[in-house]
């Protein structure tokens, strides 16, 4: 088996990262932009210029690289020169370019409920209702131990979620329901010696890691292939509906925002311009033109 070696650079880099609680996801990300760069230099980057950055940003966008992609690389590569090699002249030479602003892709009610309809075990509804009736991301669900459902309570506490915080979320009796049924099927002879709170309520192969969000990913992709949904939804796209039909039934956007674990109102105020059932009640300064004003819906129970 070969190894490969960590050179001094890269070592003193992690050290800065992991000395500022930087995430696993955070730490890969800027180790691999830095790879990158190392790679068009053909040098280490310690050695790099003013020149050399500018240059390697016009190959970023020149060779088809996406600009949330250039930008994450780009951040990396700073953090390099700004924490690690103290070299703030070149990261005086970095930009950020400004993203599309893009509506996030939502799924109806029927299209939800047929997507629960189609998952083939009680393990995918489960999680796939957790997603939804929840807005729980992805890496949230799959990290979810047995010590994270409160009964008594009636909520579900998110561990050290994205940005290292806790929240909690609501638990629907039917979600509830639903772990009660999964917690009597799941094979719990992999993880018997572990403490019953701390085990993964959807563990991997060894009952001692849970399963990862890619195994989740093919899951949710194979059950929205056999609900014959066409849209080009993501798991994530979960919690986007269960954002906009929570703001489209007439819950506090604060609230909203509480549950989702936003720092910012604006992240969640973007459902606003989803919310397609906000958006269609909307009376147009046409029809008070003519006269003829919509009828209202009526609520319906």
């Amino acid at each position: 088996m070969t190894t490969t070696a960590i050179t001094p650079l890269r070592q003193r880099m992690i050290d800065d990262m992991q000395a500022r609680n930087l995430g696993r996801h955070s730490q890969r990300s800027h180790v691999y932009s830095c790879k990158r760069f190392a790679e068009f230099l053909g040098r280490s980057p310690d050695t790099a210029t003013a020149d050399d950055v500018c240059q390697f940003q016009l190959h970023l966008i020149e060779s088809g690289s996406s600009i949330g992609n250039r930008n994450r690389i780009m951040t990396g590569v700073k953090f390099l020169f700004r924490v690690t090699l103290r070299r703030h002249d070149l990261a005086a030479e970095i930009y950020h370019l400004k993203e599309p602003q893009k509506i996030p892709v939502i799924m109806s009610p029927q299209e939800i409920k047929r997507l629960l309809a189609m998952a083939r075990s009680v393990k995918i509804k489960t999680m796939l209702s957790l997603s939804y009736g929840c807005g729980l991301r992805a890496g949230e669900v799959v990290r979810l131990k047995a010590g994270d459902i409160d009964r008594a309570q009636k909520i579900i506490r998110v561990v050290q979620a994205k940005g290292l915080k806790d929240r909690n979320v609501m638990l629907p009796p039917e979600v509830h329901q639903l772990l009660r049924q999964w917690w009597c099927e799941r094979i719990c002879r992999y993880d018997a010696d572990v403490v019953l709170e701390q085990r993964f309520i959807f563990p991997g192969r060894g009952g001692y890691k849970p399963l990862t969000t890619r195994q989740f990913g093919r899951l949710f992709q194979e059950t929205v292939v056999a609900a014959g949904i066409r849209k080009p939804v993501t798991l994530h796209s979960l919690r986007h509906s269960f954002a906009t039909h929570l703001l489209e039934a007439g819950v506090d956007i604060r609230k909203i925002q509480a549950l989702l674990g936003h720092d910012k109102l604006e992240t969640t105020a973007r459902y606003t311009r989803v919310a397609t059932g906000m958006i269609a009640d909307i009376e147009s300064p046409l029809d008070l033109l003519t006269g003829k004003p919509r009828k209202s819906k009526k609520p319906t129970m």
